[in-house]
Parts: structure tokens; C-alpha cells; sequence
């Protein structure tokens, strides 16, 4: 991402003339905060109220009625992001992508037809193939995950990630992209994750050029139980460290270099990190390094099995009062995912830092290719080469990203207008990224170089 206010680091050997004169700006996109600032509470809040009011919206509720269940729900949303495209010029596809599951003989007991309610924001630029979905799921339940007829408000899990998703699509579609970006409320997550498992195996058998994938999943809360604890400034992001497609022969090279730290998916999770202090006041995302939280699972798991880049937002602190639970009172203690447990102004923040992630992204060049580390010579320097992408935006030039083997962040930059980087840092010290980025400081997600010769 853009460590916009890190010092360029003047690390090049003095005569190899790499150096840029004009540097990209490394002031935040003015248009990306203006979108950020636009994301609105009451919005937020009135759709959890509207997503509420469908009584259930769990997979195996009703589809017939306009009132109640989940076919009211996803005819809602569905209507609102039409409405959003009527307000942006006919920009967004609206469409119900719907599939049959079978019963499975553990949370489908009968065949259903389920839906995925997607807003697509097709890409300007003819050329450019790339794409971007970022999804909350729009089931709820309660105790007992087969219950299809109980109240089962589901306002934080995940209205939460649901609302956030209509929203970006609200104000995103405004603005436009050379990449597309795809906004989608997924279905069948608490019976299996089935709606993105469906939409991930759709990308990779029509051969979607997706380059990241956001999870939206109880996203509204700023307090936790157990222990008790109020947190409305940090946001988690959990990413896959090896990657689930890795092959045998990746496999060798990562365990040789180490790079178990430095997945496509953990370079996103990197990347979201600085665009919440880009132009996102007072929250901080933490990092995790695990796919999700401990032993758990969610809609951004199916995208890393299809070997795709991938990762999961979830608030700091979970309230297990208020999730999966019937709606009751015990010894004083209100059980139940009510909207009233919800913080709207925390929702919106992380909201945010999904806008400026997808906005970054979409507006950047692609990532350059081929990147490499030449190792036909022993040397304390490190000599580094790469290929431009081949479509999309051109790049200005590229940043060659610089970290410590013990560092968890990227600490060093250096732009280049070249395909190539001679540094004086030695390969074996330093972990190395390239990225392409274009004259306004939008960078690609950055590409850890291969050995080659």
C-alpha cells in the first residue's frame, strides 16, 4: 500500500540512474477521503433496521413472502442497489445470481434455491480484466442453525457486513474505475459458506482476473464480552499465511526464503492497514496473522481454496451474547443479535477502510509481473527485475517496498521508473516488494520477487 508518509529511502547505487525526478504524490486521493467522508451512519442504521424487519432471513425461511424471510430480504437489497445504479447513471449490473444446493446431511435438509444479490460496477477501461469484490452474508440464525421460523434479527451477523456492502455500492458508484468492482450480499454462510463458495468457483471456472476479494462479517460492535471490553478503535483483518493452492515446488521455495509471511493475501491485509491511517480517523486495523479467527471460518475462505487473494474484516472484541443466539433473557442478561447492541458510528469507520482499500486497488495500475530476485552471482547487494503489466492504467513507475526479516510492516520505499532496482540491502537481511503505481499515489498490491538467474 502507499506508507505515504515514510521518507523515500535513497538506497539505489548511486550510478545506476533509477531515481525518478517526479516522484507520485504522496498526499491521500482527496476524491477517495471525499467518497470515505459521504459513507452515512443513518444509512447504516436504517438498512440494519430494514434487513431486522424481514423477522428471519435464514437460508431455509420463506422465499414467497414480500414481508418476511430470506427471498424478502434479497428482493430488498436487490431493489435497493437498483435504485443506486437510477442514481449513478445505469453504472451498476443488478442481478440475483441464483443456484440449487442439495441436502448435505448436516445444514440442508431439502433442495434450495439459493441467491447471490450482486452490484457489479463494470471497469472503464476495455482493457483492463481485473476485479475486486468485497461481500458481506445476508443469512441470520439462531441457536439451533436448522431453525428456518424463529425471530433471528442477525443485525451484526452479519446485517452488519450487508449494510457495509450496499453502502460502498451507494457511494462507489458514483466514481469510476478502470477495474471492476463487484458488491454482493452472499447467501448460506451459516449453513456452509454456499453462496461464496458458489460465487469462488464461478471465478475460477469462467477465469475472472480477481485480484482481491473483501469479507465483510460482524463488522458493527464495538463491545466485547467475556472479558468485557469497549474497543471502537481497531478493526481486525485476518489473511491466509501459505496459501491453500500452494504447490510442492512453491511449497520449497517458501520454506527456503521464509516467505510464509508474505502471501498475496497477507500483502492485502497489509495493504488495508495503511489505507485506515491513509484516510480513516481514529481506527487502526490489526493484522492477524491466521486465515480467520481461532478454528472459524467465513465467506473469504472459499476464495483462497480456488487459490485466490483474499481476507476477512471483523471487529476487535465479538459479543457471543449477542451472536447465534435465541432471543431471550437470562438472570438479567438480554440474549439476541438486536440492532440496539450495535455501534453505528464503529460500522461506519470500517466501512471506510473498505472504500479506501477497494478504491486504492481499482484505481492503481496492475501489479507488475515476472518480479525477481537475480541470484546468478554472489553479492551483498540486491539486484532486482521485473515486467510492466500488460493492461490497464500505465504506471508512473514503481516502488520497491524494503522490510527487516523481523518486521511485520514494509519500512522503506524507493521509486523507479526502470524495470529493474540495484540495491545496496542484501537479499539476505531484507525482504523485498515491488509495486507499480501510477502519477496520483494509487499503488498495485506489491509482489514479492522469485529467485531467477
Amino acid at each position: 500500500m502507499t506508507l505515504r508518509s515514510t521518507l523515500f529511502a535513497a538506497f539505489l547505487l548511486p550510478a545506476l540512474p533509477l531515481l525518478a525526478q517526479n516522484k507520485p504524490s504522496t498526499t491521500p486521493d482527496p476524491t477517495i477521503k471525499k467518497m470515505v467522508n459521504e459513507i452515512s451512519e443513518k444509512r447504516l442504521k436504517d438498512d440494519i433496521d430494514k434487513l431486522v424487519s424481514f423477522g428471519t432471513r435464514h437460508t431455509l425461511s420463506d422465499t414467497k413472502s414480500k414481508k418476511r424471510g430470506i427471498g424478502a430480504a434479497r428482493n430488498w437489497v436487490e431493489d435497493e442497489f437498483r435504485k443506486y445504479s437510477k442514481a449513478s447513471g445505469n453504472r451498476l449490473v443488478v442481478k440475483q445470481d441464483t443456484f440449487t444446493v442439495k441436502p448435505d446431511g448436516r445444514r440442508i435438509d431439502k433442495p434450495v434455491v439459493m441467491a447471490n444479490v450482486m452490484a457489479t460496477l463494470p471497469g472503464t477501461d476495455p482493457n483492463d480484466k481485473r476485479v475486486f469484490i468485497v461481500s458481506g452474508h445476508i443469512d441470520s440464525r439462531v441457536s439451533d442453525v436448522m431453525n428456518a421460523t424463529a425471530d433471528a434479527p442477525g443485525a451484526n451477523d452479519d446485517g452488519s457486513g450487508t449494510v457495509a456492502v450496499m453502502e460502498l455500492a451507494r457511494v462507489m458508484s458514483q466514481q469510476q474505475y478502470p477495474a471492476t468492482i463487484i458488491f454482493v450480499a452472499v447467501q448460506g454462510e451459516e449453513q456452509g459458506l454456499y453462496g461464496s463458495t458458489h460465487l469462488a468457483k464461478r471465478a475460477k471456472a469462467e477465469g475472472w482476473n480477481l485480484v482481491a476479494m473483501l469479507n465483510n462479517d460482524i463488522v458493527g460492535n464495538s463491545h466485547g464480552n467475556d472479558p468485557s471490553v469497549d474497543d471502537a478503535k481497531h478493526l481486525r483483518v485476518f489473511s491466509e499465511g501459505v496459501p491453500a493452492t500452494e504447490t510442492e515446488a512453491e511449497g520449497r521455495v517458501r520454506r527456503t526464503l521464509s516467505s510464509e509471511n508474505d502471501s498475496p493475501s497477507r500483502q492485502l491485509a497489509r495493504y488495508a492497514q495503511q489505507a485506515a491511517k491513509d484516510y480513516v480517523d481514529g481506527l487502526d486495523v490489526v493484522v492477524v496473522y491466521r486465515p480467520d479467527r481461532f478454528l472459524r471460518g467465513g465467506d473469504h475462505t472459499p476464495f483462497n481454496q480456488q487459490g485466490f487473494t483474499a481476507v476477512r474484516f471483523t471487529e476487535m472484541n465479538e459479543d457471543f451474547r449477542h451472536q447465534h443466539q435465541d432471543l431471550r433473557t437470562e438472570n438479567g442478561v438480554e440474549y439476541g443479535d438486536h440492532a440496539k447492541f450495535m455501534d453505528f458510528g464503529y460500522l461506519r469507520k470500517n466501512t471506510g477502510v473498505n472504500l479506501a482499500t477497494l478504491a486504492e486497488l481499482a484505481l492503481a495500475p496492475a501489479a507488475p509481473q515476472n518480479v525477481g530476485v537475480l541470484t546468478a552471482q554472489l553479492t551483498n547487494r540486491t539486484q532486482l527485475k521485473w515486467d510492466a503489466p500488460t493492461a490497464g492504467p500505465k504506471p508512473t513507475g514503481y516502488y520497491v517496498l524494503i522490510r527487516e526479516t523481523t518486521s511485520p510492516k514494509w519500512e522503506q520505499k524507493v521509486f523507479v521508473t526502470d524495470t529493474k532496482a540495484d540495491l545496496t540491502q542484501s537479499k539476505d537481511n531484507y525482504i523485498f516488494g515491488v509495486a507499480s503505481v501510477d502519477a496520483q499515489g494509487h499503488e498495485s498490491l506489491p509482489v514479492i520477487p522469485k529467485p531467477v538467474r
